[in-house]
């Protein structure tokens, strides 16, 4: 029997999900790069959570562990590390193979091959390999020394999860093909986990890349996954350094944190230490640290600067007075602690009343690290908050006063959140004024919002579809860093 008309004849409803905001950049997130074979130059970067995530694929010797393990230590502990794989010198060509399953690291199935034989191409030259045997072996260790014995060219492992074949050749003519099927024999290449499809996509090997080339490539693809940079490498020179800031400084999106162990940094007449060359360019987006007992001491400002929660109330912080969990605190005396101070340089450093602490948490343009970083936070959340106006309208935002105004009131709730987090507080405006806002005004919010009435955009614009031009005036609540008391004693 029908149940009727369907009630949509005369009441038709339809339902419009809006799309998903768009996420802004990952602010608490650092990247080291470094040297280490573990990652390949394919995969380029992986994520960590935990450092013993580091030391089961990197152990507890290489630079990337050494490094990571100051970051991971820091109160409160950073919840993410990206570590990434710079070419150093040139590479090998590789191929790994899929992960096997515990069924099939099974050995009764390995321990049934007897004439086993596969094919890969080994820098354009295939290699035949037949009559395998592995019925003695008792682990895929040995299954991998089997192949080995007659594999020319190339070397075989067995990581624990899977087999991985790498060129002994390096560079760019430096490759591995796929494992085919043999003329002859039992077909191994899919039981190795090394077919097409299966295994990852073949690796070529690469010429060395300079430690900005390799920054330049990570911040191409790979920008909003990560704001903190450094290197997990002990091999970098001075140019190098300041080549690498060079290139944050013009990207002004993330903060790259060198180490130097020079004594020149603790001398005043030096120039050429890494302080003094980072001091002289004026950098805002790098800083530097000198610490004589750890090369990777960055490593850990970075891990208390990218805790920070900017969602939070009252969250935002100053590196100065910080603490550094596993560094040596330095015992200078007041005039190499003046040295530093005067190359805007960064130190963990002893204190009389047996404490450390980081000082002075500046970049060498001078402006604090937490201000640089406050407003690249700033500057990400009006821009995703205002995209996602636009981008998740059903409609359209016109291009009238009211429409002006949503784009305000959206650039208004990221400042109420700068206000929320302790980055932005009332205060007065010192600099030039626009809109109402004059000079020597009290922002009582902390900050002031100008729209101009729609009416003096140009014809040009207004068929463009532009926008008016919105100004912020936003003014930092600061830290204090030093107190000036003076007592007054009356007998």
């Amino acid at each position: 029997m029908p149940n009727g008309l369907p009630v949509s004849r005369l009441i038709d409803v339809t339902i419009n999900m809006s799309p998903l905001a768009a996420q802004g950049a990952n602010l608490n997130t650092a990247l080291f790069l470094g040297a280490s074979a573990v990652i390949d130059t394919n995969e380029r970067m992986r994520s960590y959570g935990t450092i013993d995530a580091v030391a089961s694929d990197f152990g507890t010797s290489a630079p990337e562990y050494k490094a990571a393990v100051l970051y991971f230590q820091q109160t409160p502990q950073p919840s993410q590390l990206y570590l990434g794989r710079w070419a150093k010198s040139a590479t090998s060509g590789s191929i790994r193979g899929g992960v096997l399953s515990a069924a099939q690291q099974d050995m009764a199935a390995w321990n049934a091959v007897t004439n086993g034989g596969f094919k890969i191409s080994v820098d354009g030259v295939e290699k035949s390999l037949t009559a395998l045997d592995f019925s003695a072996e008792t682990n895929l260790n040995g299954v991998a020394s089997a192949i080995q014995a007659d594999l020319t060219g190339a070397t075989i492992v067995w990581t624990g999860q899977q087999f991985v074949v790498t060129s002994d050749t390096t560079g760019t003519t430096s490759t591995l093909s796929y494992a085919t099927a043999p003329s002859t024999g039992t077909d191994i290449s899919a039981m190795l986990g090394l077919t097409s499809g299966v295994a990852s996509v073949p690796v070529a090997g690469i010429g060395p890349e300079t430690p900005d080339a390799a920054v330049a490539l990570f911040l191409n693809r790979f920008s909003n996954k990560f704001l903190g940079l450094m290197f997990a490498d002990t091999g970098l020179t001075n140019d190098q350094h300041e080549s690498v800031a060079d290139l944050v400084e013009a990207d002004q999106r993330h903060l790259y944190g060198a180490t130097s162990q020079e004594p020149l940094a603790l001398d005043p007449t030096s120039t050429t230490d890494l302080l003094s060359r980072f001091r002289a360019k004026g950098y805002k987006y790098s800083f530097s640290q000198y610490s004589s007992s750890n090369p990777y001491a960055a490593a850990s400002m970075l891990g208390r600067l990218l805790t920070t929660d900017f969602n939070a109330n009252n969250s935002t912080i100053t590196l100065m007075y910080k603490q550094e969990p596993g560094i040596v605190p330095e015992t200078l005396t007041s005039s190499q602690a003046d040295a530093i101070q005067a190359k805007n340089g960064n130190v963990f450093v002893e204190y009389s009343n047996d404490t450390a602490i980081i000082q002075y948490g500046v970049t060498p343009s001078g402006i604090f690290i937490d201000s640089v970083y406050n407003s690249i936070w700033f500057q990400n959340r009006i821009q995703t908050d205002v995209y996602n106006l636009l981008y998740q309208s059903p409609t359209k935002i016109p291009q009238t006063d009211a429409g002006n105004a949503l784009i305000a009131a959206t650039i208004e709730a990221a400042c109420d959140a700068a206000v929320n987090n302790g980055y932005l507080a009332p205060g007065v405006w010192n600099s030039g004024g626009f809109g109402a806002l004059r000079q020597g005004d009290t922002l009582a919010k902390g900050y002031y919002v100008y729209a101009p009435p729609i009416a003096l955009q140009s014809q040009a614009d207004r068929e463009a579809r532009k926008s008016v031009p919105f100004q912020v005036a936003a003014k930092e609540a600061g830290a204090i860093h030093t107190v000036d008391i003076l007592v007054n004693v009356n007998r």
